[in-house]
């Protein structure tokens, strides 16, 4: 007879196979295509991780989200980014009222609409750095503060922002030590052509499609730490440190094409994130075990934001995509 707590994680582990498999249908109801991408949405919220979508207006990136926030029984907030955005309108501000009881003027503090448990940042470049920095320690430390007061935020708190690619003009970028406190950088490609067809006539039909919520917050968080509990064998945590340390130019491990067109690697951020993110696909499959090709699949997404090609490889042709790719082909 299996020992009980093994058997009771052995329990836990089919239960979060079974209602990641539910959340990917549910969207699906609404979201057509992009299979990738919501898996990659959900690794990143089972991880604790935040994300960060590109794509030209139009290929459904809020209503993914919005989707995604239905599909969980969580609170939502869109916070459109503007260049007058300050950082008391995402936080919060203090107001002074009087008190009824004592006559005397105090201070009280207004949430902003941060305070909620999936924030969708649209356009998070269109507005200033202050305002990105305010957006961006709340994701690294789950509070703001607001007068010298630490106000926390409730858990658990999933960021996705969002970027247009083509419109640069009265854009801020946002600078690489905070594009790495996201766990993904994902881009949406154009649909292909008969799923274009599926959107088109889903979407100019009468819609009746209701969103069932299948996780509440409190097993959402289960689950992140039930993802954390995942063994990876010392193999594969060689194999993701190693294909990271790689990606830095002027060291040992940099191969010499890594040399010649990369100016900046990944730091130590990407392995840790490469793992827990291999550790939640594992789960999603059906495996209590991360494998090599957890970690290659998860490459892209997580390293394409965290290293930086330098004018040879964008007079070449090379972008970040290709160097990548290049590296796991060395990996062999």
């Amino acid at each position: 007879m299996p020992d009980t707590k093994e058997f009771s994680k052995t329990e836990k582990a089919e239960a979060f196979t079974r209602d990641f498999s539910a959340l990917r249908k549910e969207i699906a109801k609404i979201v057509v295509g992009q299979d990738d991408i919501v898996e990659q949405l959900l690794i990143s919220l089972f991880s604790r991780g935040h994300c960060i979508l590109v794509g030209v207006p139009g290929l459904a990136k809020t209503l993914l989200i919005r989707t995604l926030s239905k599909s969980l029984n969580l609170s939502f907030n869109r916070i459109q980014f503007t260049p007058d955005l300050m950082p008391g309108d995402i936080t919060g501000t203090e107001i002074i009222e009087e008190d009824a009881a004592t006559g005397k003027k105090v201070f009280r503090f207004i949430h902003g609409p941060l305070f909620a448990n999936i924030i969708l940042a649209d356009e998070i470049n269109r507005t200033p750095p202050k305002t990105q920095a305010a957006l961006l320690e709340s994701m690294q430390e789950y509070h703001v503060t607001a007068g010298g007061v630490r106000h926390d935020l409730e858990k658990p708190f999933f960021v996705l922002a969002t970027q247009n690619p083509i419109e640069q003009e009265g854009t801020y970028p946002l600078p690489e030590a905070q594009l790495d406190r996201f766990m993904f950088n994902l881009w949406l490609d154009y649909p292909a052509f008969q799923e274009e067809m599926d959107i088109v006539s889903q979407t100019t039909a009468p819609s009746q499609v209701e969103i069932e919520p299948i996780l509440n917050g409190e097993q959402i968080m289960a689950y992140q730490d039930l993802v954390r509990e995942v063994p990876v064998p010392d193999s594969v945590l060689e194999f993701a440190v190693r294909l990271v340390s790689m990606t830095r130019p002027k060291t040992s491990h940099a191969p010499e094409f890594v040399n010649k067109y990369m100016s900046w690697g990944a730091g130590p951020r990407a392995s840790q994130f490469l793992i827990i993110g291999g550790k939640a696909r594992a789960l999603a499959q059906g495996r209590y075990n991360v494998t090599e090709d957890d970690i290659r699949s998860l490459a892209i997404p997580v390293l394409r934001h965290r290293i930086v090609n330098n004018y040879a490889a964008e007079a070449e042709g090379l972008n970040t995509v290709s160097l990548i790719r290049q590296l796991l082909d060395e990996m062999g």
